[in-house]
């Protein structure tokens, strides 16, 4: 019987895992190779009690052997004993294969090693999240003590600027003043940055004006946007209510940092901003943003890098525009916490299209009927009229930056014009503003067009009002 069995089992002699077959009596007829190997027996395992591999599970008796083990096909962890006496752990199933016959059937895999890579592992994931932690305290103690001289020099500026100065004091104090508000906005960045991975922040939504919000927004950049000749558009659908609950802050940081990036970007053409109500479950509501612009667009291969941290599309992009590479990225990670999705569509030279969902509360008492599907828009901010559609816009907008077009150079000599106007006024941060749209205009152009442009950069940078008087006229009559 012994060897009818043995030949029967033959064929899983060389299995992975380890097999043992034992009787009622607790006796084991068969073990394979791996089964002697990890118990470090040789030949005489066969014969010995179940209760001597797995001691804290089976314990003999005059019938067999005891167990509460729960005989079926669910593995269950064990500790099985060598011959030596020490153990390790082993994930086993037991079955009882012959119930007539009183045949057991234990099939095992050794799990010491996975057992201490899960201990390696859960060590790693402490020292880990040890790290994060000493690293958000590391990041709000300096961004802490950033602020403070910042701050202090802010203050300091500001009360020497309500004191009367020479022009070109004034224009210095200024720009410092400029300066340390960027720099608090990169504080605030690497703050948001720091406890969004950390997992420590939270939202504080509460009731808010919905229209007050959004006029708040247009009021931080209808200066610049429309002083760079841009056109600038707001509309928002009837549907969504007056009142709405949610985070207002968050909002309009994910709205100021979109049209910011928009404003940076496009010298020609115009921005636009449109809010839909797209969804409604229960007492909460979708709210969907678009903002799109005309400006230098984004090739297919960069849109990944963009919500990534630290990261633009090419460094040319830091040089020239500036910024730390975090605000998209916050933005997607506001995003998500309130329930939506941030996305991208842009083409080269053809503008960009970005848009987000949140969800928000209604207020009690607001109207909790079923959207339907009528979406007219309300236009609710408008800095010039909309009489034509984006996609126009952005092929005329196209047509201006190919060098030598009559669209081209019409524009060259409007922001030419505007420019000298700047500098005759002494406001070489709106004349900077200018140069860089007659750069992206002169793109492709001759060398001498180029060179022309270049030495009218750099008088402006240096403020030197007799070489940027012959820059000009240099540049003006070439055109």
């Amino acid at each position: 019987m012994m060897g009818q069995r043995e030949d029967c089992i033959f064929p899983i002699e060389d299995a992975l895992e380890m097999i043992l077959v034992f009787e009622q009596t607790g006796k084991i007829s068969y073990a394979n190779a791996i089964a002697r190997q990890k118990l470090e027996y040789k030949d005489d395992l066969c014969g010995k009690h179940i209760s001597d591999v797995f001691p804290n599970t089976f314990k003999t008796c005059e019938n067999g052997f005891e167990t509460d083990y729960p005989f079926g096909h669910e593995p269950q962890n064990l500790v099985a004993y060598r011959k030596n006496l020490t153990c390790f752990p082993v994930e086993a199933r037991i079955i009882n294969s012959n119930v007539d016959a009183g045949i057991y059937v234990c099939m095992a895999n050794d799990i010491l090693e996975k057992e201490f890579l899960s201990r390696e592992i859960e060590q790693v994931k402490q020292e880990a999240q040890q790290a994060m932690k000493v690293k958000s305290e590391f990041v709000a103690n300096v961004t802490h003590e950033l602020r403070t001289p910042v701050n202090g020099v802010l203050g300091n500026i500001r009360e020497l600027l309500s004191e009367k100065r020479d022009d070109r004091t004034e224009r210095s104090l200024h720009l410092i003043e400029r300066c340390c508000d960027d720099m608090n906005k990169i504080i605030n960045n690497i703050l948001d940055f720091s406890k969004l991975e950390a997992g420590k922040f939270s939202l504080e939504p509460r009731k808010f004006d919905f229209r007050n919000m959004l006029n708040y927004v247009k009021e931080n950049h209808i200066n610049k946007i429309t002083e760079k000749g841009l056109g600038f558009f707001m509309t928002v659908s009837p549907k969504i209510p007056e009142y709405i609950i949610g985070d207002e802050l968050r909002i309009v940081q994910i709205l100021n940092n979109l049209i910011s990036n928009a404003q940076k970007f496009t010298s020609l053409g115009k921005i636009t901003v449109e809010v839909l109500r797209t969804a409604q479950v229960n007492d909460r509501i979708e709210l969907f943003f678009i903002v799109s612009d005309t400006g230098i667009g984004i090739e297919k291969a960069d849109r990944d890098k963009l919500f990534q941290s630290f990261s633009q599309v090419d460094a040319s992009i830091s040089r020239k525009y500036g910024g730390t590479g975090l605000g998209l990225n916050i933005c997607k990670q506001l995003v998500e916490l309130m329930g939506g999705r941030i996305e991208v569509e842009s083409e080269k030279d053809r503008g960009s299209t970005f848009s987000f969902s949140i969800w928000v509360e209604l207020c009690e008492g607001e109207d909790n009927t079923p959207l339907q599907p009528d979406e007219k828009h309300e236009p609710f901010i408008t800095a010039s009229p909309a009489t034509i559609s984006m996609d126009e816009e952005r092929q005329e907008a196209e047509n201006m930056r190919k060098y030598g077009t009559p669209e081209n150079l019409e524009n060259l000599k409007k922001n030419l014009s505007k420019l000298i106007l700047c500098v005759e006024l002494e406001n070489w941060e709106k004349a900077e503003m200018f140069m860089d749209t007659i750069k992206q205009l002169t793109e492709g152009a001759p060398q001498e067009v180029s060179r022309l442009v270049l030495r009218l950069k750099m008088a402006i940078q240096k403020e030197n009002y007799d070489k940027v008087i012959a820059g000009y006229e240099a540049l003006n009559n070439y055109l």
